[in-house]
């Protein structure tokens, strides 16, 4: 009896063994999927920076819809346009906007939530009740109020898209230093008479970066698909700067006898959201 009993409770260690490396062996895989993903997404859209195989605005009336081929890699769209060369320079266009959205959204949230944590009474819930009257709104909602009052274009976009992340990321700071506030270590850094700001900024900042940082990863994948979307509607980037979305909204009639011009595009997305997705879950895993 004793025997047997032993042998299931080696079975079940033995089980809860295998269950951890599973999980661990899954961690690792959304970490080098996910980063060789974005690492070739980064590549990309550093290349299309920088150079493209034709301008992507030039038309060409013979190449109208010319399926992909060796000398038109993903094809071209019922302007002639080449698509490869469109694709660089709208992934380059929604990455700069997802990052400039992040920072702006970041940025400011994190201040914001780092002076409401930590000073609290008075000053928290004034600008606490700001920031629950702009989460009362549904996001793309307020951003497209905003865009309808400054008028669609690359900027505005990032503005709009900027200014509604903010509440999100004050929320999270703030909880984060209303749970750091009266730990030991910043009470031993006040009885040492560290000011405010450098307790704020120095001390308690560090042991919000890491849930920050998983934010941030959010944050931008939610900025591409928002940018994306509101250019699929044709009140985000403007021609003639290239996007994502403006491309798979010019294309959606032709997607039975051209899908390279949807496909191509929306590859791109789906790519650049992934991989950030997959390595940010990896690493908060690990982490």
């Amino acid at each position: 009896m004793r025997k047997r009993f032993e042998t299931k409770i080696a079975a079940e260690q033995s089980d809860r063994e295998g269950n951890k490396f599973m999980k661990k062996k899954r961690k690792n895989y959304n970490i080098i999927i996910g980063g060789t993903i974005a690492a070739a997404m980064a590549l990309f859209v550093l290349v299309g920076l920088f150079y493209t195989p034709y301008d992507p605005d030039a038309m060409n009336g013979s190449a109208k819809f010319a399926a992909p081929s060796l000398q038109h890699f993903f094809g071209c769209d019922q302007f002639g346009r080449d698509i490869f060369s469109r694709v660089l320079k709208g992934s380059g266009t929604t990455f700069l906007v997802a990052v400039s959205t992040v920072i702006l959204g970041a940025g400011t949230g994190t201040v914001i939530g780092v002076l409401t944590g930590y000073i609290g009474g008075w000053f928290d819930e004034i600008l606490m009740r700001i920031n629950d009257v702009i989460v009362s709104f549904p996001s793309i909602l307020l951003a497209l109020v905003f865009i309808s009052i400054l008028s669609p274009g690359k900027y505005n976009v990032i503005l709009a898209l900027g200014i509604i992340f903010i509440p999100s990321f004050a929320r999270l700071v703030r909880s984060e230093y209303i749970k750091n506030k009266n730990l030991d270590y910043v009470a031993s850094a006040r009885l040492m008479g560290v000011g405010k700001f450098r307790i704020m900024f120095v001390h308690i900042l560090p042991n919000a970066l890491p849930t920050l940082l998983a934010s941030v990863a959010i944050g931008f994948n939610n900025a591409v698909l928002a940018e994306a979307g509101m250019s699929y509607l044709g009140i985000g980037v403007q021609p003639p700067d290239a996007s994502l979305g403006r491309m798979l909204s010019e294309s959606q009639t032709y997607l039975g006898n051209a899908p390279w011009c949807v496909i191509f595009p929306g590859l791109a997305v789906i790519l650049m959201v992934l991989g950030v997705g997959l390595l940010s879950d990896g690493l908060q895993k690990r982490g």
